[in-house]
C-alpha cells in the first residue's frame, strides 16, 4: 500500500505535480523541463480529469492552465477549477499559468486559492523557482501539522519494561520473539490489566517500524458518534464541530503501527468500515471523498472471547480473520506468580522517584501477602497496590498492611463475592467493584453489555475499572 498523506517519514521523497493543460505540446515541454528537476509528473488534459486524480491519488502540488475551452480567455473554467481543488484538499498548493500580461486573471485566481502564478510563454527559471518555493512551503506546513498531531496524542514518557520470567510467560516471549519483526497483524488475548499494551509495544519495537510511533487508541471507549473522525479524520464543516481539518489515528500511524484496545467492544455498525481499512488499505476522512492509502501494521487486544462473540452475531468473523494473523494469549498474574517481586520492585521503585519518597524496599510479609493474593486486577492491580502502598508507608520499607489487601482476597478460594465477609462490613468502593466484576463475568468481559447491565455509559464504566483495577 502506498502512503496517502506526506508524513514524517516520506519528506524526503520527489516532489508528485499534477499537471493540467489541453494542449498536448504544453504539457510535452513541462514534462521535458520538470522530469530532470526531479519531480514524479501527473499530466491530464481537462479539468475532470484533473480532479478524478485528486479524489483517488496524493500530490504536493497542482499546475493548471485557466483556459481549456477552444477560443475561451475569460479564465471561469481555471477559476472554478482553483475553487475546486481548494474545496478537495484547502492545504494543496495551485499555480495557475496564463497568457502573458493578464495580470487581472492571475489575481483573481489567486484571491480565489492560488499560490502563485506563471505567464506563458514562461521563464523556465522562474516556473522552477515558483513550484520549488509552494511545495517546500507545503511540505513544511504538512510536517509541522504532523508533529503537532504527535505531541498532542501519541507522546508517551518511556518505553515499557517487559518483566517475564515465569515459565508460563515462555511460549508468549518465543511468539514475540517470532512474529515482532513481521508486518503480521497480532492479536493480545488476556484478563484486564494483563499487561496487553506492554506487549503491543514491545512488538512495535521489534518491527522494522519501530522508528516510528506506536498509535495507541481505546477503541471500546470511543462513543459511537465519533468512532470514524478518530479513526479516520475527518474534514473542516464535516459536522457541528469540526472547526478544523482532523488527522485520524490510522494517517498518524502511516508507516507505524495501529494499537487498537478493546477491539471486542467495536460496535457492529463500524465493523465494517474497520474491515475495509484492513483489506483496501484506503479510507476517507469523514466529510471527504478524497481516499488515501495508509499502510498501517494493526495489533489488536481483548479480554472477551472474540470466537464466542463471532458465534453470536457481535462481532463479525471476516474482521477476527483480519486482526490475528497470530494470536499471543497473556497469562493472569495468578499464573506466573514468579514475576510478582521483579514487577514490584519495578513498580516500587518509580513511585518512589515519583513521589520523591525514599522506599527502600518490601518487607518479607509485603511480599508474602503480594505471593499469597490471588490479584482478580493483574499487573494493573499489583502497579495500582504498589502506587498506594508507596504513598502510605510510613517507614522506609512497604509493611503487609501499607498494602491494603484483604485477607478474604487472597487465598485462591475466595470469589469476587468478597469470601465471607458480610456486607454491612464492605465499603461503597468494596461493594461497587463487586458488582462490576460480577457483571463483567457474566457478559465474559463485553464492557458494552456490562455497562449496559449496570445502567452505566460504556466511559463511566472504564473509569470504575481503572479505578479498581479490574
Amino acid at each position: 500500500m502506498t502512503t496517502g498523506n506526506k508524513t514524517s517519514a516520506t519528506i524526503d521523497k520527489p516532489y508528485k505535480l499534477l499537471i493540467a493543460d489541453d494542449q498536448p505540446q504544453i504539457l510535452e515541454a513541462l514534462r521535458l523541463l520538470l522530469k530532470p528537476e526531479g519531480y514524479q509528473l501527473e499530466l491530464v488534459r481537462t479539468p475532470a480529469l484533473l480532479l478524478e486524480a485528486l479524489s483517488h491519488e496524493s500530490f504536493d502540488g497542482v499546475l493548471i492552465d485557466l483556459n481549456y475551452t477552444r477560443d475561451t480567455t475569460s479564465g471561469q473554467e481555471g477559476m472554478d477549477l482553483v475553487v475546486r481543488v481548494k474545496e478537495i484538499d484547502p492545504q494543496l498548493p495551485v499555480v495557475v499559468m496564463t497568457a502573458w500580461g493578464n495580470i487581472d486573471l492571475a489575481v483573481e485566481a489567486m484571491r480565489r486559492g492560488a499560490g502563485d502564478f506563471i505567464q506563458k510563454p514562461w521563464e523556465n527559471a522562474r516556473l522552477i523557482s515558483v513550484l520549488r518555493t509552494q511545495m517546500e512551503l507545503h511540505r513544511s506546513q504538512k510536517r509541522t501539522q504532523w508533529l503537532e498531531a504527535e505531541n498532542r496524542i501519541l507522546r508517551a514518557p518511556g518505553a515499557p519494561d517487559f518483566i517475564a520470567t515465569a515459565p508460563s510467560m515462555r511460549q508468549v516471549i518465543e511468539t514475540m520473539s517470532r512474529v515482532g519483526p513481521s508486518d503480521a497483524n497480532v492479536l493480545i488475548t488476556g484478563e484486564h490489566g494483563t499487561g496487553k499494551e506492554v506487549v503491543a509495544q514491545m512488538l512495535h519495537r521489534l518491527s522494522s517500524r519501530s522508528s516510528r510511533t506506536l498509535v495507541a487508541v481505546n477503541t471500546g471507549a470511543l462513543p459511537e458518534g465519533t468512532f470514524e473522525s478518530e479513526l479516520f479524520g475527518h474534514v473542516k464543516g464535516a459536522f457541528t464541530d469540526a472547526r478544523t481539518d482532523r488527522i485520524g489515528r490510522f494517517e498518524l500511524a502511516n508507516g507505524g503501527t495501529l494499537f487498537l484496545d478493546e477491539i471486542a467492544n467495536i460496535p457492529i455498525r463500524q465493523q465494517a468500515k474497520l474491515l475495509r481499512v484492513l483489506e483496501t488499505g484506503e479510507l476517507e476522512r469523514v466529510g471527504s471523498s478524497r481516499t488515501q492509502s495508509v499502510d498501517v501494521r494493526i495489533v489488536s487486544a481483548t479480554n472477551a472471547n472474540l470466537r464466542q462473540d463471532c458465534a453470536e452475531g457481535r462481532f463479525r468473523e471476516d474482521l477476527l480473520f483480519r486482526l490475528n494473523t497470530v494470536e499471543i494469549e497473556l497469562p493472569p498474574l495468578r499464573e506466573r506468580r514468579e514475576d510478582i517481586p521483579a514487577l514490584a520492585g519495578h513498580f516500587l521503585a518509580r513511585h518512589a522517584t515519583r513521589y520523591r519518597r525514599q522506599i527502600q524496599g518490601l518487607e518479607p510479609s509485603a511480599l508474602q501477602l503480594m505471593l499469597q493474593y490471588n490479584w482478580p486486577g493483574n499487573v494493573r492491580e499489583l502497579d495500582h497496590t504498589v502506587e498506594r502502598a508507596v504513598l502510605m508507608a510510613r517507614g522506609d520499607r512497604i509493611d503487609a498492611v501499607d498494602l491494603a489487601l484483604h485477607p478474604q482476597r487472597s487465598s485462591s478460594s475466595s470469589t469476587a463475592s468478597g469470601g465471607s465477609q458480610s456486607l454491612d462490613e464492605m465499603s461503597l468502593e468494596t461493594v461497587e467493584s463487586i458488582l462490576i466484576r460480577k457483571a463483567l463475568a457474566r457478559v465474559g468481559g463485553n464492557v458494552s453489555q456490562a455497562a449496559d447491565a449496570l445502567g452505566l455509559s460504556r466511559g463511566a464504566l472504564y473509569r470504575r475499572i481503572e479505578k479498581y483495577g479490574l
